[in-house]
């Protein structure tokens, strides 16, 4: 005549493990009694098995048992499962951020990149820590400074390590026919190519009468002269060269090719693939 007695587990708030949103939650299964027959096994769960893995939120659960005589009897419970976060991070103007798991949640990894022209400042990668703080700095992009004052080829190339893919234009004279094709190819695809982190060189002229530039910044001849011999370039015929973020010598050119062209060989380094992805995410695209 009596119903069975049956008590749940109590279970208090979860923390979810680092990097997820989940944790697994374990708990012995209650016993029913019965006044008649005295334990009760044949116990039912509504609700994830004990050992499962819980996501954040509130878990409602029961169990459920009953006697030979059909008498039922019920507990309830909740699982609470929290998560550990940090204050929001944003990406910076002129940048934009990748972030796994949650984003915000302990163990969560923010990566930053900048936009072609500007430089990183700051950490570039930053972790969601247990005490709830970023670690590393803030994070900024800032233009990129080329110092053209330096002594040797090798120093003014290392300023673009890991950071720009260069396009060193070089003809003998201003005049020459393959040097103005390509320029005015170039020039109206300067949105590609700060898309894919390029930065040009043009190199005009025999030393000592030569002119080396990026952009408005003007090389002095001497350092034009070893950009050419560091990159073994002729000084005079028209050629081209394309190197990589890792200062490797990827493509050369002894004539002048389209914007487009030299677009498709870029999109096919691995390291490019990587950039198309974040910037397809950020919505960074060209007209053209």
């Amino acid at each position: 005549i009596d119903p069975p007695k049956i008590r749940c587990p109590t279970i208090k708030d979860k923390w979810a493990e680092p990097g997820k949103l989940t944790t697994r939650v374990t708990w012995d299964t209650p016993e029913g009694v019965d006044t008649a027959d005295g334990i009760l096994t044949d116990v039912t769960l509504k609700g994830k098995p004990s050992k499962s893995d819980f996501p954040e939120g509130l878990h409602k659960m029961s169990y459920t048992v009953f006697d030979r005589a059909g008498n039922k009897a019920s507990c309830r419970f909740t699982i609470r499962v929290r998560v550990r976060r940090c204050s929001p991070l944003f990406p910076p103007d002129n940048g934009y951020m990748k972030c796994d798991s949650n984003g915000d949640n302990y163990g969560a990894t923010c990566q930053f990149t900048c936009t072609g022209g500007y430089e990183l400042q700051g950490s570039a990668a930053r972790v969601c820590q247990s005490g709830l703080s970023w670690s590393g700095l803030d994070t900024t992009c800032a233009p990129m400074n080329i110092n053209v004052g330096v002594r040797t080829a090798a120093a003014l190339l290392d300023q673009f390590y890991e950071k720009r893919r260069l396009l060193v234009i070089s003809a003998p004279t201003a005049a020459n026919h393959n040097y103005r094709f390509q320029m005015t190819n170039l020039q109206p695809a300067q949105c590609g190519l700060d898309l894919r982190h390029v930065t040009v060189i043009e190199l005009v002229g025999t030393y000592p009468a030569q002119v080396g530039r990026i952009r408005h910044r003007v090389l002095p001849p001497g350092l034009a002269l070893q950009l050419r011999l560091l990159l073994q370039i002729p000084q005079r015929s028209f050629q081209m060269v394309l190197v990589d973020k890792q200062g490797i010598d990827k493509q050369r050119y002894p004539f002048p090719i389209t914007a487009a062209e030299l677009f498709t060989t870029i999109d096919t380094f691995p390291l490019r693939k990587d950039e198309m992805v974040l910037q397809q995410e950020a919505g960074q695209t060209c007209q053209s």
